[in-house]
């Protein structure tokens, strides 16, 4: 791994929460997004994909199949939530009432389910997992790994429930420990090899 490279990972690891994070402050009366909100959810999945290979390459070493395949399901789950922005901002431009808007999608269970509903917890999920794996192999220090499970725990009933100060919380929760591992990849505290051993995290 490149130096460039690393740095790029720890300003996606920093940037794709942050965006996700800011885009909660733009939800209408209802829950759902904004034009600039569905553009801050669906621009913050690109930092999101490039930020999930740097913590999937930390896992690598001891555990390579989850690794592979875990990513793949966690890109599937970003795309889901950029699809969820795009949703939105349609649906607003669109002048498309939410019952309207839930009815349509009914009439096409299995795109809807594939491309939104069915797809959509493989984020916060990937994420719960990522943090169980964190504390198995010790790569962070455990705090890093309680707060991502804990994030990724409260991201669903914040959306669900479309509470604003919980999604908030949920987005500070998945913020913290992306911005220490983040800049951790910025000081180059991470190996250059094919190991990807964290130094002077502990």
């Amino acid at each position: 791994m490149s130096k460039s490279e690393s740095i790029l990972r720890g300003l996606c690891l920093i940037a794709g929460p942050l965006l996700m994070a800011i885009s909660t402050f733009f939800w209408q009366n209802d829950g759902r997004y904004t034009p600039v909100g569905g553009t801050f959810v669906a621009l913050s999945t690109l930092f999101w994909i490039i930020g999930w290979m740097a913590l999937f390459d930390m896992a690598k070493t001891k555990m390579p199949r989850y690794a592979t395949w875990g990513l793949l399901v966690a890109i599937f789950g970003c795309i889901s939530g950029s699809n969820f922005g795009f949703a939105d901002f349609y649906s607003y431009v669109f002048k498309i009432p939410h019952e309207v808007y839930l009815q349509r999608l009914a009439e096409y269970p299995i795109s809807s389910n594939i491309l939104l509903f069915q797809s959509g917890p493989l984020f916060p999920l990937s994420l719960l997992v990522l943090g169980f794996v964190f504390m198995k192999i010790r790569v962070v220090p455990l705090w890093v790994s309680i707060l991502i499970c804990a994030g990724a725990i409260l991201f669903p009933l914040s959306r669900i429930s479309r509470i604003a100060n919980l999604a908030h919380a949920s987005d500070l929760l998945m913020l913290l420990p992306m911005v220490f591992i983040g800049w951790n990849y910025l000081r180059g505290n991470f190996e250059y090899s094919k190991n990807y051993q964290v130094k002077n995290l502990f």
